[in-house]
This record gives C-alpha cells, structure tokens and sequence, in this order.
C-alpha cells in the first residue's frame, strides 16, 4: 500500500501563532484565562488548551479576566465592550483576517458597497461582516447573486468591493466575481482575492492528489472551514473520500481494499493528528 500526505497538509501560519500564543499565556500566568468561541476549529487542540486551563466562553460578558480573541476574529463591537468592561484582550485574529477587516472598513468608508463572499454562520465570516457597514451582503454561493446584487441597486452607489473569506473555494470565488462582472458592468467593481496562500496551496494540492489516488483521507475538525473544502474538492475527483479527525475515525476494513491512499489536512489539524493517522493505516 502506497500512502502520500500532502505536502501541505497541517497548521498555517494563522493557527500555528494563535496556539503557540495561547500556550504561552497559558504557562505564564496564575490567573484565568478566557477565549471567545474556539481559538481554532480541531477539537484535539481545544481540548488539550482547556485541559492547560484555557476558558471557553460564547459571549464577553462571561469573562473575568484576560480574554484571547480567536484565530477567526470577532465582531467589531465586542472590542468596545471589553473597553467598556475593563477586560484586557490579546488579540490572536490571524494577520491575514485582521487585513481583511481593515480593507472593508476602509472601502465602506469610501462609498464603495461591501460583497462579502463566505460562509454566513462562521466565526470569520461573522467577524468581518461587522467591519463592513450598512451597504453590504454576505454571498454564500453563486446563487445567491440575483438576490444581493437588487439589494445592491437600491442603495444607488455606483462602486463595489467583492472580497473574500480567506477559507474560501478559490474556483468558486472566481465564478462569483466573474458572474458578478457580468450583472454589474455598469459599475466600478474592485475584486480582492484575499483567499489565503496556505489556503489556495493546500486547495491546489488536494485537486491534483485526489485525481492520482483510489481513497483520499481529509484530516481535520468537521466545523473546520477550510478542511470541508478539502473535501469538497476531492470528492469531485475522487470516487472514494473519508472524513477523519482522529484514527478512531477509520473504518480499516474499507480502507484495507485500495493501494494507493490519499491523504490531506486542513490548516487547524495538528500534525500529531495526521502522523497518527498514517501510522494507523500503514500498521493495519
């Protein structure tokens, strides 16, 4: 049997900061401290966090002391109320997502009516929605385009700003914005792909592996965004495509009857995970 892990597969540079900040917090201080939502979404990484101390909390209101905001980002309003609260917040927002806050703002700002393309329930999504202002509409899929774009031409600006989830399927980030050409042409329409590098390598990687492979293996929490991509993409390519976020997971008797295995990560997966996955499926 033949087993290839991408080569991307594993923390990005956003998860790898968050956790490794979190953990020293953790190790240098005798006081509680909280977290708003998941810091990422494995649940291997949150439990061991938890176990080191760390406080989950849904709402800023819970907190009593030092709260670390997630790799996801949080709503713009929750800074001004932990101001108002006298709550001390280290900021864990990945760079790249604390980027794309700015970037919005800045364009509403401007007069420039926000398109925000990602998945309307996720803590990213959610966050950076905030920053957007009132002329703004979340696109989840192409779909969506007929209804967001007449709600678009009432405000009657004349400039937009399509711009991304940095999680997103970066081929259908693509059809939403040439789609959107298409229906807006008499308009300025600025289009930022602020789909991450880790993100666009790791999606890349994952169409080419499952087009070589019988099984493909997508290693990651279930809630991860960017890991469902994964396996949105191989199932395309792939007849045969498993979800796993720990080997509990495997079902070896299915996974005993292909030679040649597939398997890929997502960027909140530790690499403790994926080793012990493949070492699984290797010894079996």
């Amino acid at each position: 049997m033949e087993v290839i892990i991408g080569k991307t597969s594993g923390f990005c540079y956003g998860v790898k900061n968050a956790v490794d900040k979190a953990n020293e917090e953790l190790d240098n201080s005798s006081e509680n401290i909280y977290c708003i939502g998941e810091l990422v979404h494995n649940k291997q990484v949150t439990n061991k966090l938890q176990e080191k101390g760390l406080i989950f909390i849904e709402n800023i209101d819970e907190a009593n002391g030092k709260t670390i905001i997630r790799a996801h980002g949080i709503k713009k309003e929750i800074y001004q109320k932990a101001k108002e609260l006298n709550i001390e917040l280290k900021d864990l927002t990945c760079p790249k997502v604390l980027k794309i806050h700015e970037t919005v703002e800045e364009y509403s700002k401007n007069g420039y009516y926000i398109f925000l393309v990602g998945i309307a329930n996720h803590p990213e999504t959610i966050g950076t929605y905030s920053f957007c202002g009132e002329n703004s509409s979340i696109i989840e899929n192409i779909n969506d385009l007929d209804e967001v774009v007449a709600k678009f031409q009432k405000t009657n600006l004349n400039k937009a700003l399509l711009i991304t989830q940095t999680t997103y399927n970066l081929k259908e980030f693509e059809e939403i914005g040439q789609k959107l050409k298409e229906m807006l042409k008499q308009i300025e329409l600025k289009i930022i792909n602020s789909i991450c590098l880790s993100t666009e390598s790791r999606q890349k990687e994952a169409d080419l592996l499952s087009k070589q492979v019988q099984l493909m293996i997508i290693v990651g929490g279930r809630n991860s965004s960017n890991t469902r991509k994964l396996y949105d993409i191989s199932i395309k390519n792939c007849e045969n495509v498993i979800f796993a976020e720990t080997k509990e997971d495997l079902d070896m008797n299915f996974i005993k009857q292909f030679e040649k295995i597939g398997v890929m990560a997502g960027a909140s997966t530790p690499y403790e995970s994926i080793d012990n996955i493949v070492e699984s499926i290797k010894n079996k």
